[in-house]
This record gives C-alpha cells, sequence and structure tokens, in this order.
C-alpha cells in the first residue's frame, strides 16, 4: 500500500465513524525557489486526490520548530547548528512562501468545486510581563513578534515585524512585490498550538544574533513571590497555566481582526515510567486537571468573542515525542510498548468523551 492508498483508506474510515478532521503537512527544506514550487505541487496533489472528501487543510504545523530548532538549534532534523545567524529566519521565509503557494493553488484550482478551507499552523506560549515597567512590556510583545508574527504578520499585513527588522537586519529575507502580492491574506484559520506560558523580562543588547538572544528578553518560571507561574508537568519547558492560553487567543483576536481559530495541539505529559503498575499510570489526574483548566480558559475566550471553530487535545496516543522520543507520554490512551502496542485509554480519556458528549466536565472557568 503507497501512502495515497493508506490515506484514502483512512480518511474513508474516519468518515464512516462520522469523524471529520483537518489534514496537516509538515515542512523542512530550505535550499532554493523550487522548494517550496514543489510543495506546491504535493498540495495539489493532495487537494486532487483528497479534497473531495477533505474540506480542512492545514499546510504547515510548527513553521517555528522547524525554522529554530532544526536550523538554528540543532536539536530537530535536519540538525542544522552552524550559520544560525541566518538559517532559521530563512526556512521560515520558505515555508511562509509555500503554505502561500499551496493557498493559492487551492484557491485557483479547487476552492470553488470542493469548498474547503485551508489553514497555518502556529505554535505559541504565551509571554507575560514580568513587571510593570515599559521595557519588560516591549520585551514580552517582542517575544509574540518572535513566534506568532514572525508568520503570521507578513500574511495579514505583508511583511515581518518591525521589531524583528530592527533586530536583525539584512539576517531576515525580504519579500519581493510579487511574493507580497502571493502572500498576503492567504490564509482562512489559524491553528493554535499552546502548551505553556513565561514571565518575560527585557535584557541588555545581546552580544551575537541568535534567535533567543536577539530578542533580548529573559524567560522565567517565577513570580516576583517567587511562586512559579505554574506546575511543571514531565517536560522541564511545559508549565501548566491555563490563563496563558485564554491571553494567547484574545492576543490573535484583536491583532487579526478575529480570525477563525482553532486550537490545534494543546496537551501535557507524563514519563514513561515502565516499572509503574498499570493501574496507576492510566488514573493521570494530573492530565485531567490540566484539560480543566485548559478547556475552561477556551470557554472563557469564547465568551470573550474569540471565533474557536474546535480544540485538538494532544495527543490521542503516546506517540514519538521528536527528539525526545518514547521518553514522554502525552496520550490520553496509553500504549503498552512491551505487549504489543497494546491500547488502553486514561482516566482523561474518559473525561474528555464524556466532556465531548455534553456532559458534565467540571471545567475550571480563567479566573486570572
Amino acid at each position: 500500500m503507497d501512502r495515497r492508498e493508506y490515506k484514502t483508506c483512512l480518511i474513508k474510515k474516519a468518515l464512516l465513524q462520522s469523524v471529520s478532521g483537518l489534514i496537516v503537512s509538515k515542512f523542512v527544506c530550505i535550499d532554493c525557489k523550487c522548494s517550496r514550487e514543489y510543495f506546491a505541487l504535493y498540495a495539489e496533489a493532495c487537494f486532487a486526490n483528497f479534497g473531495d472528501r477533505v474540506k480542512h487543510w492545514m499546510t504547515i504545523n510548527e513553521p517555528l520548530q522547524t525554522s529554530v530548532n532544526g536550523y538554528g538549534i540543532g536539536i530537530f532534523a535536519p540538525g542544522v547548528c552552524e550559520g544560525a545567524a541566518a538559517e532559521p529566519f530563512l526556512a521560515a521565509h520558505h515555508q511562509i512562501l509555500a503554505h502561500a503557494a499551496s493557498v493559492d493553488v487551492y484557491r485557483r484550482k479547487f476552492k470553488a468545486v470542493q469548498g474547503g478551507q485551508v489553514g497555518f499552523v502556529i505554535d505559541c506560549e504565551w509571554a507575560e510581563p514580568f513587571s510593570d515597567k515599559m521595557e519588560d512590556q516591549a520585551a514580552a510583545a517582542r517575544r509574540i513578534d518572535f513566534q506568532l508574527g514572525w508568520y503570521l504578520d507578513p500574511i495579514y499585513f505583508g511583511d515581518y515585524p518591525e521589531s524583528m527588522r530592527q533586530r536583525l537586519g539584512d539576517h531576515l529575507p525580504k519579500f519581493s512585490e510579487k511574493e507580497r502580492e502571493l502572500i498576503r491574506n492567504k490564509i482562512d484559520f489559524i491553528g493554535l498550538n499552546h502548551y505553556t506560558s513565561r514571565f518575560i523580562a527585557h535584557q541588555q543588547d545581546p552580544q551575537a544574533i541568535h534567535f533567543y538572544q536577539v530578542q533580548q528578553m529573559e524567560r522565567i518560571e517565577k513570580w516576583n513571590t517567587g511562586e512559579g507561574i505554574g506546575e511543571r508537568a514531565a517536560s522541564e519547558w511545559l508549565l501548566i497555566v491555563p490563563w496563558g492560553l485564554r491571553k494567547a487567543i484574545n492576543y490573535i483576536v484583536k491583532k487579526y481582526n478575529n480570525p477563525v481559530i482553532y486550537v490545534t495541539e494543546n496537551g501535557m505529559d507524563d514519563e514513561d515510567d515502565q516499572s509503574a503498575p498499570l493501574d496507576q499510570v492510566l488514573n493521570d489526574t494530573k492530565r485531567v486537571g490540566f484539560f480543566k483548566g485548559y478547556v475552561g480558559a477556551v470557554a472563557q475566550a469564547i465568551k470573550d468573542g474569540a471565533d474557536i471553530r474546535g480544540y485538538f487535545a494532544w495527543s490521542f496516543l503516546d506517540n514519538f515525542e521528536w527528539a525526545m522520543g518514547y521518553t514522554k507520554r502525552f496520550g490520553l490512551v496509553y500504549v503498552d510498548y512491551k505487549d504489543g502496542l497494546s491500547r488502553h485509554p486514561k482516566a482523561s480519556a474518559m473525561w474528555f468523551s464524556r466532556f465531548l458528549n455534553g456532559e458534565a466536565a467540571d471545567i475550571k472557568p480563567d479566573t486570572n
């Protein structure tokens, strides 16, 4: 079975179960103009083969991770960590153009008949100013620019944020007039992947052009009182801060004129403890609390006026987590790697099922 046959079978089975979803791709090439042209051809093949059944497409998932961790820090494929000054921004540039070219193909050749929508999935941790000082407020705004603005500003406004232009100079690619025309408004919805938040404080001038240093900011995990911003999950980077999701959504609503939003990833991980008894790992009460808080934050954002059309828990199954491999478990369903990959629903899966069925789910209102 080739990839096309596999995807055809998967989509068919999902529809038979009355399951609809969003189809997402991944893009990692930065080398030249031809890479985005090939991506558009790939997207066209997907639209042609599956577009009669698939009505929601996401061209690229988390381009920031590809750009920074793949071409700046080097912990993700293709593992580039030399010349970090320019390469992350070149990678992002090509991904934006590849996305726009794909949307252009869909609108010209398929939309009138298929009636689908094409979005772009951005990951963002919320940046809360560490204090009321203007310099901390500005640093937090820059942090958001270097996440959301980096990818969405060109599509909505035609260029990168001014804060990026000021700090990166010639390291940040320029769009030609033809490219500006191509990318402008090439989006039907925003996919938001959100997991965590940080306090942001101003830092003095960086010593080098590096993705984090050039932002002139410091990421902080504790309040002024010394109390943590949120409880930590298994991963060092993942602090549980539900109110950060509401703030991230409301930021998007205000800056980008209330676009359609799907929360396309949101979840927390546990350590893979092979020695723990099965009944213990299935009783994931911490994850249940996580979803109560974050779903509550989404509900509050909807009340605030956000046009949120969907929410996706990450993830359905324990899975291979990039550089972390199988050492972290995000799933609502436990996968036993030592017993033929047998599946066992966790307490969080039961809670999520009740929530989706409209039963009382005891979501926590966001009071921050």
